[in-house]
């Protein structure tokens, strides 16, 4: 009982901290750990299932026996069983794939947003209702079950003479607040024997940058960088303790490490992208285009009068070249992205000559930097 009463003291003193830090100190450059990666085991996870659309207006799968099969399984949940070898038209239903995301800590009936994606040949589910069916998690559980009328932002239209028009997608919609939770999913983190954070993106400087405030706000040495992605934080077990500590751990500001330098460049696009860390070393660049220009003027010959001759054609060629002068460009040492931009520009580069130029430049040792081609 002692240890409850010093650790709650601890994390109350630890949040008096933390609050006076965040009127204090600057937000500038910096992030809130939240925002920066998330806990482990405290995430969503995704719900899926196999469903009927019905009340549709003609835009269905028809006779697709697979819509058949989901259609007599349905009926057959409400004592209907329809004769033998008779299959329905299912003109005016479809089957559909529902999809939706469990948040973490979601309680049972609570409300969840669901996708529905037409599988068959159904052109348009405007106008129908999903019927009540299952969401599954990746274990086969079942976690939610849905239903509801959907809303489609998509519009088709069939002409008589087989013309067709969409606008978007119709063949997919949403119903929101279409699923009610059934089951709780157990994140763990009130039994695991420490708390994880992971980073999104994988930083050595970043993970150790999180660790040192945490034991900074804290006091302590309770955080510790496992690798370029985990802070293993230790701390006791209870649901109550680990909630308070991990809210107080979220609002702490980190100053990430700034990313390392890379281009990326899409060469079918031309659409180039260079980071602030990118770095010019001394180089010198020139850039110009070279033009040959052939010109055919063929003229025709007529023979004099009474000569017998034939009227013949005579081939005249011109050929010209031009080469634009464009001034070579020298980068200083340490040359920013302001300056890369400024001088490619200047030279009138196009995007796919700046793609030539920044291989050149890796190629020649000068830009220290990833080159990515996509």
């Amino acid at each position: 009982m002692t240890r409850f009463r010093f650790a709650s003291f601890s994390l109350i003193a630890a949040a008096l901290v933390l609050l006076a830090g965040l009127v204090t100190a600057p937000a500038a450059q910096a992030e809130r750990i939240k925002d920066l990666g998330t806990f482990q085991g405290v995430r969503p996870n995704q719900l899926t299932g196999y469903g009927i659309v019905v009340g549709l207006a003609g835009t269905g799968d028809d006779s697709l026996d697979y819509s058949t099969q989901g259609m007599k399984g349905m009926v057959s949940r409400f004592g209907l069983t329809l004769p033998a070898g008779v299959n329905p038209s299912l003109k005016n239903s479809a089957a559909v794939m529902v999809t939706a995301e469990l948040p973490a800590f979601a309680k049972p009936g609570q409300r969840l947003d669901v996708t529905v994606s037409a599988i068959g040949k159904a052109k348009s589910l405007r106008g129908g209702t999903l019927v009540l069916m299952p969401l599954s998690g990746a274990d086969g559980q079942i976690y939610a079950m849905a239903q509801g009328s959907l809303a489609v932002g998509g519009l088709g239209v069939t002409g008589a003479d087989g013309s067709h028009l969409s606008v978007n997608v119709p063949s997919a919609g949403r119903i929101p607040g279409g699923a009610t939770v059934e089951r709780t999913v157990a994140t763990g983190f009130d039994t695991a024997p420490q708390l994880d954070f992971n980073l999104a993106e994988a930083d050595l400087t970043t993970a150790l940058r999180v660790a040192d405030a945490i034991n900074i706000a804290f006091g302590d040495r309770r955080a510790r960088a496992v690798d370029a992605v985990t802070v293993a934080i230790a701390a006791d077990p209870g649901a109550e303790q680990r909630i308070l500590m991990m809210g107080l751990i979220e609002n702490i500001e980190v100053k990430p490490a700034e990313a390392p330098a890379k281009v990326i460049v899409n060469a079918r696009s031309g659409t180039v992208v260079i980071n602030g860390a990118v770095r010019i070393a001394p180089a010198a660049i020139a850039h110009g285009k070279l033009t040959v220009a052939v010109q055919e003027n063929p003229q025709v010959i007529q023979p004099a009068p009474f000569s017998n001759g034939q009227t013949a054609v005579q081939q005249s060629s011109s050929l010209s070249v031009e080469e634009e002068k464009k001034p070579m460009l020298n980068f200083k040492g340490g040359a920013s992205l302001a300056d890369i931009v400024k001088a490619v520009n200047a030279i009138g580069a196009t995007p796919s000559d700046m793609v030539e130029i920044l291989q050149a430049l890796k190629q020649a040792g000068a830009m220290k930097a990833e080159l990515v081609i996509l």
